[in-house]
């Protein structure tokens, strides 16, 4: 299941309120700035930060450039 762009465009991570790439693979929304990843289940955003996983830099760099 795959994330509607228009959300994507105005989703924001809860923590450093920036913006997400989204991992179609993994389903989760990553958010470089604070390293964490939101899962995404059934096709629904779990903005929490409780839910999410912390990511190492390797990871956050690597989306970083995604971004770019």
């Amino acid at each position: 299941m795959s994330l509607n762009t228009y959300l994507l465009d105005i989703l924001v991570c809860p923590v450093s309120k920036t913006k997400l790439v989204y991992d179609k693979n993994k389903q989760e929304l990553i958010s470089t700035a604070a390293n964490l990843a939101y899962p995404v289940r059934e096709g629904i955003p779990v903005m929490l930060e409780d839910e999410a996983r912390s990511i190492t830099a390797e990871e956050a760099e690597y989306f970083r450039k995604l971004k770019s």
